[in-house]
């Protein structure tokens, strides 16, 4: 388990926890993360609860973790906000938490969703960059708090993209002045 930035052989005693546990709004997932386990956290505390504490444990702890801590699991299996249909987790908590409104993020959504989905990889032609990122960041860096902290930046700069991207062309560019 990975707790304040180092490895744990077990989860972590109810006294090691005793900042986490203080925390409003705690959130669960597998270790390791690469694409929804990167932009999931990023969006949770860009546009859901900029205070969330993020907490990766091994895929089989995620749930009994959540259960233990009272926090929100995503992107594991049985967790409250994962794949479901197909859509990915991060399509989910746009859903979930009305975030759908915002073009810029349908069109990261579609990215990651490339990304994230091997069978859909092909729908977004920015998705095998993005996974490639996911899957270097994993030979790079062993720390999953860190993977997240630069994987961040990764994704503020493609938000930043995103709504260059769906803006409608000013007025002064079209020459209508």
């Amino acid at each position: 388990m990975l707790f304040a930035g180092r490895w744990c052989a077990d989860p972590p005693h109810h006294h090691d926890m005793a900042v986490w546990e203080k925390t409003e709004v705690k959130w669960v997932t597998r270790q390791r993360p690469k694409t929804d386990r990167i932009a999931c956290p990023w969006l949770i505390r860009r546009f859901i609860d900029p205070a969330a504490d993020i907490l990766y444990v091994p895929h089989d702890q995620v749930l009994a973790t959540a259960d233990r801590y009272g926090a929100h699991s995503f992107d594991a299996p049985g967790a409250e906000y994962t794949h479901r249909a197909a859509k990915c987790s991060f399509e989910v908590l746009l859903e979930e938490f009305g975030l759908s409104r915002d073009p810029a993020l349908v069109r990261l959504a579609a990215i990651v969703h490339a990304a994230d989905v091997a069978d859909d990889l092909h729908t977004d032609p920015l998705g095998a960059g993005l996974l490639a990122i996911g899957e270097g960041g994993l030979a790079v860096e062993s720390d999953d708090l860190r993977l997240l902290e630069k994987g961040s930046f990764i994704y503020d700069a493609l938000y930043a993209w995103c709504q260059q991207a769906v803006a409608p062309p000013s007025q002064s560019a079209t020459g209508d002045v």
